[in-house]
C-alpha cells in the first residue's frame, strides 16, 4: 500500500498550526499530550500557553506547589493529569537528572504516561520509530484497512497498532504520527469524513466499499449512571466553608462545598445534605434556600447537584472526620482555590451576588 508518500506530502503543506509545534521541544511535547487526552485542541491551546508561562520547563514544574499546578490546570478537568505531571516532573528530577527519558519503554515508567503517550513523546521528541494510535489514528486506520471488529476491543486494538507500526516510514515517525493526527482531525472525521480532500482516499477499503461512515466500529454503549448530589453553602461572619478533597481518585486535592450523593434512605435534599455534613463534619446543619440546580458529566456517570445556602447551630464547630482539610474561605479569595467546573460555577455566583449586598448569615 502506497499511502505514506502522499500522507506525508499532504502533511508538509497542511499541517495544523498548533503553539507546541514550531520549536518542538520534549518538554512542549509532553505537556501538549497530555493536556490532550480527551480533550479538544481548541481548548487546549490557552491552557498550554498559561502553563508554560507558569512552568515553562521541568524544573519550574517540580518546584511548584501542588495547589498551584491544580489552579493553573483548573477548568481542563480529569485532574489526576496534573497531579501526574507534577509527580513525573519530580521523578525526572531525581531519576533522570532533569531531563525527560527518550524511548518510548523508559518514558512508559513516569506517571500518567501511557502506551501512546510514550510513543507520542519519544517518536515526535526523539525520533524512535514507534507508531502511536490516538483516537484519530484510530479512526483513520479503521476505514483504510476496513477493520470490522471494534476498534476499541483488545483485537482492534491489536490490528490497529499492527498496521500502524507496519506502515511507519524508517526516520519519519514523528511526522507520521502528527499526519495521521491530523488527517483525522481535519479530513478523516467521525461523521462525514471529507473524502474527496483525503490524500489517501484510493487507498482505503472502507471508501472503496462505501462504508466509511460504519468505520470505525462502535463498542456497544454502557448506560451512564446519573447522580443526585448536594452541597452545602456553610456561611459563617461572612465566610464559606471549603473542604479539600482526599489526594487520590476523582477531582483529587481540589476544594469543594461539602455535600454527597442522594441515598435511598433520605427523605428529600434537605434530609441528604443534614446527614452528609453530620458524617463528614459532626455538626448539624440548618439548611436554608436553594442556591442553584448545576448538571455536570463525568467520564462514567453524570450528577444534577443541588447546592443549599446552610448555618450551623450556633457553637457548632465542624471536625474533618473523614480526613479533609477544612477551611473558612472569604469570598476575593475562592479564586485562590482550585476547584471542580460545579464548585466553581458555585464560587463565582456567591463573588457576584456579594456584589449586590453582604452574605446571608
Amino acid at each position: 500500500m502506497s499511502f505514506v508518500p502522499p500522507l506525508l506530502e499532504w502533511y508538509e503543506h497542511n499541517a495544523r498550526e498548533l503553539p507546541w509545534r514550531p520549536a518542538i521541544s520534549p518538554y512542549h511535547t509532553w505537556i501538549s499530550e497530555i493536556m490532550l487526552q480527551q480533550t479538544q485542541v481548541e481548548t487546549v491551546m490557552p491552557y498550554f500557553a498559561r502553563w508554560m508561562a507558569r512552568f515553562p520547563d521541568i524544573v519550574a514544574l517540580a518546584a511548584a506547589d501542588e495547589q498551584d499546578v491544580l489552579g493553573v490546570w483548573e477548568g481542563l478537568g480529569y485532574y489526576s493529569r496534573a497531579r501526574n505531571l507534577h509527580r513525573a516532573a519530580q521523578q525526572v528530577i531525581v531519576d533522570h537528572n532533569g531531563q525527560l527519558p527518550r524511548t518510548r519503554a523508559a518514558l512508559g515508567t513516569l506517571p500518567g504516561i501511557g502506551p501512546y503517550t510514550a510513543a507520542a513523546i519519544a517518536s515526535i521528541a526523539f525520533g524512535e520509530d514507534v507508531a502511536a494510535v490516538d483516537g484519530n489514528i484510530r479512526r483513520v486506520f479503521a476505514r483504510l484497512f476496513d477493520v470490522s471488529v471494534p476498534a476499541r476491543s483488545t483485537q482492534g486494538e491489536k490490528l490497529i497498532q499492527a498496521f500502524a507500526q507496519a506502515h511507519l516510514p524508517q526516520g519519519r515517525a514523528g511526522d507520521y504520527n502528527q499526519a495521521l493526527m491530523d488527517l483525522g482531525a481535519l479530513i478523516c472525521t467521525p461523521t462525514n469524513p471529507d473524502c474527496d480532500s483525503c490524500p489517501i482516499a484510493v487507498d482505503c477499503l472502507a471508501r472503496q466499499l462505501g462504508i466509511q461512515e460504519k468505520r470505525p466500529v462502535r463498542m456497544p454503549k454502557k448506560k451512564i449512571p446519573h447522580l443526585t448530589v448536594t452541597a452545602a453553602v456553610i456561611r459563617q461572619d461572612g465566610r464559606v466553608l471549603l473542604a479539600q478533597r482526599p489526594p487520590k481518585g476523582l477531582l483529587g486535592g481540589l476544594w469543594e462545598f461539602p455535600g454527597g450523593t442522594l441515598e435511598e434512605d433520605d427523605p428529600d435534599l434537605r434530609a441528604c445534605l443534614q446527614r452528609e455534613i453530620r458524617e463528614e463534619l459532626g455538626v448539624a446543619l440548618q439548611v436554608d434556600q436553594p442556591f442553584g440546580q448545576y448538571d455536570h458529566a463525568y467520564t462514567h456517570f453524570k450528577i444534577t447537584l443541588y447546592a443549599f445556602l446552610c448555618r450551623l447551630a450556633r457553637g457548632e464547630e465542624p471536625q474533618p472526620l473523614e480526613g479533609q482539610v477544612l477551611v473558612w474561605a472569604a469570598l476575593p479569595e475562592l479564586p485562590d482555590y482550585p476547584m471542580g467546573k460545579v464548585d466553581r460555577q458555585i464560587a463565582l455566583r456567591l463573588i457576584k451576588e456579594s456584589g449586590n449586598g453582604p452574605l446571608p448569615g
